[in-house]
């Protein structure tokens, strides 16, 4: 019998076993495509369906805005879920969070499809719609974190925003599958699509869920992360009590990946939401619209990866600075597309706008998650990240909805609002440092 220790696998054996590393990048992919087509099926609806069914009592604009007020809460959410499960991810591992958070998810979306309208139970019917959206909030505030790192910390160096990219392809992805499925029942006479044909989007989860789920179990554990927990073991001084305060101890990171990713968010929002209704209250047809944009939303999928590739080239602060200039440029030639009436012109302008969107979305992922240490990287990442999306696209929809109608339908307060946040995410991240080089494997830095 041989006396010969047994090997102890490492970081660079695990990241450099391919098939599993494909494995990851699915896993991610897939993962947050459930996700997202579960969180952003919430935004068609609320633009298109929730303000004529929970708010019938309202005039249609009003019932508009307090539909988008439906959709906020799950933005109000999606820190508490990342600060959450983010602790929890730094602690026990990536993997058990996201099979957690994407079985709230699913079961979530599903039982939104199933509530009864205000004419059965009443008032309830609005409360269940919005705890149901604050269980999706605070799932998908869990999931985005595990996701990006799972794929960022298997990925081999000069990869990484590639790798990170694909957590973020999941949300045009979602978008695709979820307009498209809605797009379908949209097809229907209004009385039935209102009646029921919305909900079976919602209650289509189940069936994505499952998928999801069978991919998520069969992925390996983070390998930057089992390698911080050996050396935790070794020195407990370098894996601190709480993620969080080792977080908050040095603010500065999480104030400006929240400030600096804010107008991601705040466009990608706008595109999802006051910009198909926009279209369609100028005269688009409704289910042209929602093709027009989940077509767009199509493209924009290859373009988050390859913006995620270019990172790792040229940094991830020239990439998102860039998208976020061209897109401020294109506000008022996007909505003078929106309101022309024509589907081809309506699908130029989600085009255009989304593939200049993915030019900072891209590279998001890797971007800020790359700003924490391994001990709280989940933590922080995931803090970041869901408080940009609160200040970017929480409150968005209701505001643009605000202004429009404050002003008599000019879009003029709508642009101006929408420059102003781009503005301040661009100093934001003109103040945060390169990632793109940084040692992932210390447990601070």
């Amino acid at each position: 019998m041989s006396n010969a220790a047994p090997e102890t696998p490492t970081v660079a054996t695990a990241v450099t076993d391919r098939r599993e590393v494909r494995r990851v990048l699915l896993s991610s992919y897939l993962g947050s495509t459930v996700e997202f087509y579960d969180f952003l099926l919430y935004a068609t609806a609320s633009s298109l369906v929730f303000g004529a069914v929970f708010f019938a009592n309202l005039d249609p604009l009003t019932a508009t805005i307090a539909s988008f007020g439906t959709f906020a809460a799950g933005y109000l959410a999606r820190p508490l879920g990342g600060f959450v499960f983010g602790h929890f991810g730094d602690r026990l591992g990536r993997k058990k969070m996201l099979v957690l958070t994407m079985t709230l998810m699913g079961i979530g979306s599903t039982l939104i499809g199933l509530i009864p309208t205000p004419a059965v139970i009443g008032a309830l019917a609005p409360i269940l719609l919005i705890l149901l959206r604050v269980c999706q909030g605070i799932a998908v505030g869990g999931e985005w974190g595990g996701a990006a790192l799972m794929a960022l910390e298997h990925a081999t160096d000069g990869k990484r925003g590639f790798a990170a990219s694909f957590a973020n392809a999941g949300a045009p992805s979602g978008a695709v599958l979820g307009t498209l499925i809605m797009g379908i029942f949209a097809a229907l006479p209004q009385d039935q699509f209102l009646a029921w044909g919305w909900r079976i989007p919602f209650v289509f989860s189940l069936v994505l869920l499952a998928v999801g789920l069978y991919v998520r179990t069969r992925i390996s554990e983070s390998p930057v992360f089992k390698a911080a927990l050996e050396m935790a073991a070794r020195n407990e001084a370098e894996r601190p009590a709480m993620p969080l305060v080792s977080v908050l101890r040095r603010p500065k990171a999480l104030i400006l990946t929240a400030l600096g990713a804010a107008a991601g968010f705040a466009f990608q929002v706008t595109l999802a939401t006051f910009s198909i209704t926009y279209a369609v209250a100028a005269g688009a047809e409704r289910q042209s619209t929602l093709f027009a944009f989940s077509a767009a939303s199509f493209i924009s999928i290859f373009v988050v990866i390859g913006a995620g590739r270019l990172s790792d080239r040229i940094g991830r602060k020239p990439m998102i600075v860039g998208g976020l200039v061209l897109f401020i440029l294109y506000l008022f030639p996007m909505f003078a597309l929106f309101g022309s009436k024509n589907p081809w012109l309506i699908f130029l302008g989600f085009t255009i706008g989304l593939i200049l969107h993915s030019c900072l979305f891209g590279p998001l992922a890797a971007f800020i998650s790359e700003q924490f240490g391994t001990a709280s990287r989940y933590t922080g990442a995931s803090g970041g990240y869901q408080l940009a999306t609160l200040l970017g696209a929480g409150f968005t929809p209701g505001i643009l909805a605000s202004l429009y109608a404050s002003s008599g339908r000019s879009i003029v307060p709508v642009v101006v609002f929408l420059a102003a946040v781009g503005v301040v995410s661009l100093l934001a991240v003109l103040f945060t440092r390169e990632g793109r080089d940084l040692d992932l494997t210390t447990v601070e830095h």
